[in-house]
């Protein structure tokens, strides 16, 4: 574990104070700090960090850090960022036995054996060592067996950089990861598999050119005049049937039938 002093001019930046957590979080006594953001802050100290015993939040991403001594008496320690600093270790978080979550990417850890100490962490099921979106990574996260090493070396994690490893969709994860890597091109000298190919001619999702607009307009044409032909059917039916109906009425005797 990193020695809690350091030497003069070790790091030159911001460093923690009690004034600045307590302008921070409002909080007079620093053992009653819950959830503390320090985002974004160019620190390369942690100072006084590690009286704030009570801790279970912390964000310190986007600093200038290269150790985290200090963390080591946060007993109660449940979230932790650290990304997006200058960090060549994580042994000291080896002490923070309730940690949970610790999200990492952005750094400079350069093997998995630099994750061991987090070996003995039983709560610890959330690990993100590379962040795609923010663009964060890890030289440890381009080894094609880095995944692999972390699992076997975290057992317990949950989630690893985003993506469930075990427990509910945890297969549909793996389902994906195998058909990234049977989609990606081969390195060997067997035979190339057979280069897709489209399922539908092309162009044929492109929108229709507009049609000339005689085909509807000749059926227009011919619906109403089929219209028309029954309006004078309709017509010479009733002629018809008013014919029948004087023909066949007594004379004088007007019909009680209207039509």
């Amino acid at each position: 574990m990193e020695p809690a002093g350091e030497k003069p001019g070790e790091a030159d930046g911001p460093r923690i104070t009690p004034q600045l957590l307590k302008s921070c979080t409002g909080e007079f006594a620093l053992e009653s700090i819950l959830l503390l953001k320090l985002r974004g802050l160019g620190l390369a100290d942690l100072g006084c960090l590690g009286e704030c015993l009570g801790l279970e939040w912390l964000d310190l991403s986007g600093n200038a850090l290269t150790h985290l001594g200090p963390l080591a008496s946060l007993r109660q320690l449940a979230v932790l960022n650290v990304s997006n600093n200058r960090l060549t270790g994580l042994e000291p978080l080896a002490a923070c036995e309730n940690l949970q979550s610790l999200s990492a990417a952005g750094n400079l850890l350069a093997s998995p054996g630099q994750l061991q100490c987090l070996a003995g962490l039983r709560c610890l099921e959330y690990l993100r060592l590379r962040d795609p979106l923010a663009r964060l990574s890890n030289p440890l996260c381009a080894s094609p067996s880095y995944w692999a090493v972390v699992q076997e070396l975290l057992p317990g994690l949950k989630v690893i950089d985003g993506e469930r490893v075990s427990g509910r969709g945890s297969e549909l994860y793996q389902l994906c990861r195998d058909l990234d890597s049977s989609l990606r091109p081969s390195s060997s000298s067997g035979p190339r598999a057979t280069e897709a190919q489209p399922w539908v001619e092309q162009g044929y999702w492109e929108s229709w050119p507009t049609r000339s607009s005689s085909i509807l307009e000749e059926a227009c044409r011919q619906f109403q005049d089929t219209l028309q032909e029954c309006h004078d059917l309709d017509r010479q039916a009733r002629d018809s049937l008013a014919q029948a109906e004087q023909a066949l009425s007594p004379a004088g005797t007007t019909s009680s039938f209207v039509f």
